[in-house]
């Protein structure tokens, strides 16, 4: 899938514990999955490393709207794209879609301010990570 309103795009497929009771995936797990695919795509393509760095970044603000309905065995397709991007700061928006029928099923953002692993003082984003989240950044 690719609509153009996101940089990023990664396929996830649902796993049978993910519905809850009423039978649908759980709202903890689409927070779950915009967070995942924002730490694997700071790994993998910024090379970001969470254990060694001397910057860690916390997340300071999420909010999820919910559009429609998913279950297991669906499969998810989750668009990244960076909305802001300040000096020690991001703003990640993400678009969760049904793989079958390409319904939107949520959109959500989180915030990550950077910061110093043993201050936890604000810290400008390294130059290497800033020029991969550039990319993600949709005009």
């Amino acid at each position: 899938m690719n609509n153009g309103e996101y940089s990023h795009w990664q396929s996830v497929p649902t796993r049978w514990k993910d519905n809850d009771l009423y039978g649908h995936v759980n709202n903890a797990v689409h927070y779950s999955l915009m967070d995942t695919a924002i730490n694997e795509w700071m790994i993998r393509t910024a090379g970001f490393d969470p254990l060694l760095s001397d910057q860690i970044a916390l997340c300071v603000e999420s909010h999820c709207v919910y559009k429609a309905e998913v279950a297991f065995p669906d499969t998810i397709e989750l668009g990244l794209r960076v909305g802001k991007l300040g000096r020690s700061s991001v703003r990640w928006e993400a678009g969760l879609y049904r793989g079958s029928d390409e319904a939107l099923i949520a959109e959500g953002h989180f915030v990550h301010v950077f910061v110093g692993r043993a201050d936890r003082r604000p810290a400008e984003i390294v130059d290497p990570i800033r020029a991969e989240m550039q990319k993600l950044v949709i005009a």
